[in-house]
C-alpha cells in the first residue's frame, strides 16, 4: 500500500544514489593511487640519495688511490704513469663548406652536425681512427668529473621519440633507461664518467651538447687558424686535459 511521505522523510531517486556511490568509490580509489604514488616517489628519492652517496665515495676512493700511488712512486724514485683515459669529449670547431664526404660522414656518426656541438666518445680502435679523419675539424680531450657533471646539469637534454627534452625530471630518465638500472641524473653522470657497461645507451639518450662560443673569465676565443693543431698554437686536435678549461669557457 502506498503511504504519503511525511515532512521528516525525503525520498532520493535511485539513479542519484548510484551516482553518489560511484563518486565516493572513485574518490577512494584516487586517494589510494595518490598515497601509493607518494610512497613510490619517496622510495625512489631514498634510492637516488643512496646511489649519489655511493658514487661520491667511489670518486673519492679513486682520487685517494691515485694520490697514494703517486706518493708511493715518488718515494721509491719512480714515475707514476696513470691509466690511459677511456673517455673523450669532442667539440666541433669548424667545417661547414667544402667538407670531404668521408669527413662529413664521420662527423655525422659522431652526431657533430653543427659548430660548437660536443659529444662524449669512448676510446677504442674504431673511434681513434675516426678522430684522425676529422681531427682538423674538432678539438678533444679527456673530461674530468667536474666537466661531465656541469655539462649534464647545465647543458644536458634527453632524446625521446625524436624530441629534445630538458633533464628536468628523473621520470624521463627512468622511463627510457630504467631497464638498465639508470633512474636519475647522477646515474647518467656515473655511467658516462666511468664508461660503464651501458655507456652506449646512455650516450645515445643524451642529445649532443650545444655549447656557446669560447668566452668567460679568460676571454678564450677561437683563433683565426682553426685548422692548425693545438700543439702548434691552433685549436684543432687533442688538447689533453686543457679540454676542461675550454668547456668551462663554453658552458
Amino acid at each position: 500500500m502506498y503511504t504519503t511521505p511525511t515532512h521528516d522523510q525525503v525520498y532520493v531517486p535511485e539513479t542519484l544514489l548510484k551516482k553518489l556511490k560511484t563518486a565516493e568509490k572513485t574518490e577512494v580509489e584516487k586517494q589510494l593511487i595518490k598515497t601509493q604514488t607518494q610512497k613510490e616517489k619517496r622510495d625512489v628519492r631514498k634510492a637516488i640519495f643512496k646511489k649519489a652517496d655511493a658514487y661520491i665515495k667511489e670518486y673519492r676512493q679513486r682520487e685517494s688511490d691515485d694520490l697514494r700511488l703517486r706518493r708511493q712512486a715518488k718515494s721509491q724514485g719512480n714515475f707514476y704513469i696513470p691509466a690511459q683515459p677511456q673517455l673523450l669529449f669532442v667539440i666541433r670547431i669548424s667545417g661547414i663548406n667544402d667538407v670531404h664526404p668521408k669527413v662529413k660522414k664521420v662527423l655525422q656518426l659522431f652526431r657533430l652536425l653543427q659548430i660548437n656541438n660536443g659529444v662524449f666518445v669512448r676510446i677504442n680502435t674504431a673511434t681513434s681512427q675516426m678522430l684522425q679523419i676529422i681531427e682538423p675539424y674538432v678539438t678533444y680531450g679527456p673530461p674530468n668529473l667536474k666537466t661531465v657533471r656541469e655539462l649534464v646539469y647545465k647543458r644536458g637534454y634527453a632524446k625521446s621519440n625524436g624530441q629534445r627534452l630538458p633533464l628536468s625530471d628523473n621520470k624521463i630518465i627512468s622511463d627510457t633507461l630504467g631497464q638498465f638500472g639508470i633512474i636519475c641524473v647522477e646515474d647518467i653522470i656515473h655511467e658516462i664518467f666511468t664508461v660503464g657497461a651501458h655507456f652506449k645507451q646512455v650516450n645515445n639518450f643524451l642529445w649532443p651538447f650545444k655549447l656557446s662560443n669560447p668566452n668567460g673569465h679568460k676571454k678564450v676565443s677561437w683563433k683565426p687558424r682553426k685548422f692548425k693543431h693545438y700543439v702548434e698554437g691552433g685549436d684543432a686536435g687533442d688538447r689533453e686535459f686543457d679540454i676542461n678549461k675550454l668547456v668551462q669557457s663554453m658552458n
